[in-house]
């Protein structure tokens, strides 16, 4: 099991940037696929981004095509979030997760998940 703590959310204006990171415990996190997912208030928990375990592949939700880019940093055992152009319908909070099932997707392909960090987009 792998332990996960996001952070480098807030608020921001319409256009902005910010830059999410997630920090994996445990000595295998070059084994993992990860992925960002995002929740809206009302909303399912939607795909945002996954990268594979190497950092080689990347996948992206066609309303974050773009504008995000996920990256991998295996040394430090963090995957990062950078969002640039951000829109109001950015705003939800965003959950990192180690992917352990088949697919990019879908949250079933998760395991485990961090508490979430909240970004706000203001118009």
């Amino acid at each position: 099991q792998v332990q996960l703590v996001e952070s480098g959310g807030g608020l921001v204006q319409a256009g902005g940037s910010l830059r999410l990171s997630c920090v994996a415990s445990g000595r295998t996190f070059s084994n993992y696929a990860m992925g960002w997912f995002r929740q809206a208030p009302g909303q399912e928990r939607a795909f945002v981004a996954a990268i594979a375990g190497s950092g080689v592949s990347t996948y992206y939700a066609d309303s974050v095509k773009g504008r995000f880019t996920i990256s991998k940093d295996n040394a430090k055992n963090t995957v990062y979030l950078q969002m640039n152009g951000l829109k109001p319908e950015d705003t939800a909070v965003y959950y990192c997760a180690a992917k352990i099932g088949a697919g990019y997707y879908s949250p079933s392909a998760y395991r485990d998940w961090g508490q979430g960090t909240q970004v706000t987009v203001s118009s």
